[in-house]
């Protein structure tokens, strides 16, 4: 067995791709498939199959990966030790849902390369719900999800930003004319939310149950680009963060209703496996989301909550 087969491993592992994970090796894809059948022969066991088009880990290729990436990760802090002095190189595993990959993350991004052009960024859009399990299964190096508060015995969480959420809808929409708005004036209003189980579905069901309203028109999405366009057309009440919508309210065509949800508190939270080695990659990678992220920029001790 060797130390590049369990990288390339690793990289099919996060990218779930063979073209994918041959381009961020640099090889081409016969080499990378040729690397997994020798360690697949070698461990005389099936570490990925292939569900029609799509490439899934094998309940032995999840129990191999874990193992695989302590091996990886006790020989980066041995390289480390060794070239301390030197600059970074190697690769990172983030992972965030649709919000936080399209308007958080990429200044952030850019940021870290700016500094570290020689480190390779293997990004993951995951569901929100999904995000500290890739944690737990190494998966992800490091995630961010938008959530209220987070406690966990098994994870680093840090808060980056508190994020607002509104009920936005089309400018001609009857109830964007008005000042205030009363609950009765929601009656016979769809609402455009996420599906059930994502958090901030949950905190919008609890705080419309909270004010005496347990019947709600719902037309659900897993996108939230989806909410904001049907809003946009006239279709119903979008509840959204606030930094979804900032450029469609500046141009006229989403306005916020003069509606505050009450007892709602979310934000943009960096978290990490609390017995993960902090390599240094991962703790400049931390500390560029840290400086975007935080105003004013700020040097936050690591949460462990409980």
């Amino acid at each position: 067995m060797e130390l590049r087969q369990l990288n390339t491993f690793c990289t099919v592992a996060s990218t779930l791709n063979f073209t994918r994970a041959a381009e961020v090796l640099n090889y081409v894809p016969s080499n990378v498939t040729m690397q997994i059948k020798a360690l697949e022969e070698e461990l005389d066991v099936r570490l990925f199959d292939r569900l029609g088009k799509q490439l899934v880990l094998t309940a032995a290729g999840k129990r191999f990966l874990i193992h695989a990436r302590s091996v990886l990760d006790k020989l980066n802090e041995a390289r480390s030790v060794v070239h301390d002095n030197e600059s970074l190189s190697g690769t990172l595993t983030i992972s965030a849902n649709e919000v936080i990959c399209a308007y958080r993350l990429p200044a952030v991004f850019r940021h870290f390369r700016s500094q570290h052009p020689s480190v390779r960024l293997i990004f993951r859009s995951v569901p929100n719900q999904e995000l500290k399990q890739s944690l737990f299964e190494g998966n992800s190096d490091i995630v961010f999800m938008l959530d209220e508060p987070i406690r966990s015995s098994g994870l680093a969480v840090e808060p980056l930003l508190e994020e607002t959420f509104r009920l936005f809808a089309a400018p001609d929409h009857p109830l964007a004319r008005q000042k205030e708005l009363q609950l009765e004036d929601f009656h016979g209003e769809v609402f455009l939310t996420n599906e059930k189980g994502c958090p901030y579905r949950t905190m919008f069901d609890r705080s419309f149950e909270k004010e005496g309203i347990d019947s709600i028109t719902y037309l659900e999405f897993q996108s939230a680009e989806a909410i904001k366009q049907c809003a946009i057309s006239g279709i119903g009440i979008a509840f959204l963060p606030e930094i979804v919508t900032e450029a469609e309210v500046e141009r006229g065509e989403l306005v916020a209703l003069p509606w505050q949800i009450p007892d709602l508190r979310v934000y943009t939270q960096m978290l990490w496996h609390k017995d993960k080695w902090l390599s240094p990659i991962l703790l400049s990678f931390i500390e560029a989301a840290r400086e975007v992220m935080t105003y004013p920029p700020c040097r936050l001790s690591v949460h462990f909550l409980f």
